[in-house]
């Protein structure tokens, strides 16, 4: 198994994984459009060259960053992949100039358990709220808000 940063050629398979789980509503869908123009924010977990993984570091403000679309392919889980792959986006938030990571979850047991903090999602710039507006569980999702000083 290799983790590596994405590329474009990883996109179809990347968004395949995304609506997989989305479709399960444990992540929010991406559009095609939207993974090419994120790619550069995205590493990828692969295996005989097949993506089982991925996860992005997104730039929200000057020194915040969140983790984005976390999802391992389910006969992978438990193998420390998503691990892994949020612990590339942490040692790569430095180099972006980024001071506090956070994410939306709902798994929040699995960041509580590498550092992330739970705080009230209002603590958030009105920024982050650009893709929750157009959710359809707006505003009761049921997401938890975590965040990890760097």
């Amino acid at each position: 198994m290799n983790i590596r940063k994405a590329k474009a050629q990883d996109v179809i398979a990347i968004y395949k994984l995304l609506e997989y789980f989305s479709g399960k509503e444990l992540l929010l869908p991406r559009s095609l459009a939207e993974l090419y123009d994120n790619v550069r924010d995205f590493f990828v977990a692969e295996e005989d060259g097949k993506i089982i993984g991925c996860c992005s570091l997104h730039l929200c403000w000057e020194d915040l960053g969140e983790i984005k679309s976390l999802a391992v392919e389910e006969s992978w889980h438990g193998k420390g992949i998503a691990r892994q792959l949020v612990d590339l986006c942490l040692k790569d938030a430095p180099d972006l100039g980024l001071k506090r990571i956070f994410v939306l979850t709902y798994v929040s047991d699995f960041f509580k358990n590498i550092g992330f903090k739970e705080i009230s999602k209002e603590k958030l710039p009105h920024k982050i709220w650009r893709e929750c507006i157009s959710c359809p569980k707006f505003p009761d999702c049921g997401e938890i808000a975590l965040i990890k000083n760097m």
